[in-house]
């Protein structure tokens, strides 16, 4: 039965948000390397530990900002950006 009401046909599935599980596995490892690194910076006395754990979240921090990047909907943004 068809609605005479409805402009255009409904999608028969749902769209596919891409990388789906990719953006909670980067805040997930985000966070734990920060608290690691945040925990091992103040209970040990090697820098090397804490940094690579901190090396580690600014490269998932960056890895989200660009998946953002890449993936939002044009037109949703704020004016002139």
């Amino acid at each position: 039965m068809t609605d005479p009401y409805r402009i255009t046909e409904a999608p028969a599935t749902a769209p596919e948000k891409p990388g789906g599980l990719l953006r909670p596995l980067l805040w997930l490892v985000l966070i734990v390397t920060a608290a690691a690194n945040m925990v091992l910076s103040a209970a040990l006395d090697d820098p090397w530990l804490s940094s690579a754990f901190g090396l580690v979240a600014v490269l998932c921090a960056v890895a989200l900002i660009v998946h953002h990047r890449r993936n939002r909907v044009p037109g949703s943004g704020a004016a002139g950006s």
